[in-house]
C-alpha cells in the first residue's frame, strides 16, 4: 500500500471512529463520512508529487558536479595566492566558466553527454597543475627546472581558460539557433499578417 493509502484511510478511519464511537452517530452514517473522508484524503495527496531532484534521477551525474564544484572551490581558493597577475585573470575566468558550464547540466543533464572529458579529465588534472603551480611559484628559490615548469604551466592555463569558453559557448549554440530559428517564423508570420517592419519602427518611435 502507498504512503498516500495509509494516510487517506487513517483519516477515513478517524472520521469514522469521531462520529460512530465518540458522538453516538449512526453506523452508517458514520461509515458515509469515513468513506468521504478517505476519498477526500485519496484526492488531495495524489496532488501532491514530490519534486525529483537530480540526486533522485541521476546520481552518476549528481555526484560528478558536485566533485565539480568543490574542484572549482579549489581553484576560487588559489587565485589569491597567485602572484601573475595574468595567470591569476586566467584562473577567475576559468572559475566563472566552469561555474557556469555546471549550471547549464543541472539544468540540462542531456548536455553531460558532451562533457565527459571536462569532468572527468581536464578540470581534475587542471587542479593538479595549478596545486603544483602554486607550490612552486611561492618557492624562495626556484630552479630552473621549475621556471620552465612555470613558463609551460602560464600558457596551459591560458589556453584552458580559451578552451573551457569554448566548451561554454558549444553548450548555447544550439540554444541559439533555436532561438534564432524561432526568430525568423515568428518574423515570417508578422509579414504574414500584413505587420512590416517599418510599422514596428513607427510604433517603437511612437513609445519614446
Amino acid at each position: 500500500m502507498k504512503n498516500k493509502d495509509i494516510t487517506s484511510a487513517i483519516i477515513g478511519s478517524a472520521f469514522f471512529a469521531v462520529p460512530y464511537l465518540a458522538m453516538s452517530v449512526a453506523l452508517v452514517p458514520s461509515l458515509v463520512i469515513g468513506g468521504l473522508a478517505f476519498g477526500a484524503g485519496e484526492l488531495v495527496f495524489s496532488g501532491f508529487k514530490p519534486k525529483l531532484t537530480l540526486k533522485d534521477t541521476n546520481l552518476s551525474l549528481y555526484q560528478k558536479i558536485e566533485l565539480a564544484k568543490k574542484e572549482n572551490k579549489e581553484i576560487q581558493n588559489l587565485i589569491p595566492k597567485v602572484e601573475r597577475n595574468e595567470t591569476k585573470e586566467d584562473l577567475k575566468e576559468i572559475h566563472s566558466s566552469v561555474e557556469k558550464i555546471i549550471s547549464v547540466v543541472e539544468n540540462d543533464p542531456k548536455k553531460e553527454k558532451r562533457l565527459k572529458n571536462f569532468f572527468d579529465y581536464y578540470l581534475p588534472v587542471l587542479i593538479k597543475i595549478v596545486d603544483k603551480y602554486d607550490e612552486i611559484e611561492n618557492q624562495k628559490l626556484i630552479s630552473k627546472e621549475g621556471k620552465e615548469f612555470l613558463t609551460k604551466a602560464n600558457k596551459m592555463i591560458k589556453e584552458t581558460n580559451d578552451a573551457f569558453k569554448m566548451i561554454l559557448s558549444s553548450l548555447y549554440q544550439k540554444d541559439i539557433m533555436d532561438a534564432d530559428a524561432e526568430m525568423k517564423v515568428y518574423e515570417m508570420m508578422l509579414k504574414a499578417d500584413g505587420i512590416v517592419e517599418e510599422d514596428l519602427l513607427k510604433g517603437s518611435d511612437k513609445d519614446e
